[in-house]
């Protein structure tokens, strides 16, 4: 039985996903800003956020998570409001058209690149039993 690399079977994969089929770039030329507040719009878009919480999803401080709301409430895409339960606390809301530019983004982004609509029916299901095999191991319980 042949050896298997696992490091160059990362390699590979990371290359696919990251590199070969970056989305993250076409997403941030789509809608003119950087990743990161694509980041941020999407998070914001699936549900209200404190910045405290907005802070913690991106594994950032609160400083640049202001930053992030400051450039995207300029845009029209997102807005402040008090919080119900808690006056000294501000929610962060997606506006209309932050939630278009966030589908946009989710759409870009969940489109299966070329190479892998490309993958027979069985091989597609030989990777997909692969992927759900490495999930598990990941996060064994769910």
């Amino acid at each position: 039985m042949t050896q298997v690399n696992t490091t160059l079977v990362w390699a590979r994969m990371t290359d696919l996903v990251t590199r070969s089929n970056d989305r993250r770039r076409e997403v941030s030329n789509r809608l003119g800003m950087s990743f990161g507040k694509v980041k941020a719009l999407r998070r914001i878009a699936a549900g209200p956020l404190t910045m405290r919480q907005l802070a913690e999803e991106l594994i950032t401080d609160r400083p640049y998570a202001t930053l992030l709301v400051d450039d995207l409430e300029r845009r029209g895409l997102v807005e402040r409001t008090v919080h119900p339960d808690d006056r000294r606390c501000r929610l962060v809301r997606a506006t209309r058209e932050g939630r278009r530019a966030a589908a946009l983004a989710n759409r870009i982004l969940g489109e299966p690149p070329p190479a892998l609509l490309a993958l027979p029916a069985s091989d597609l299901a030989a990777l997909d039993r692969i992927l759900v095999k490495l999930a598990e191991t990941q996060n064994p319980g769910t």
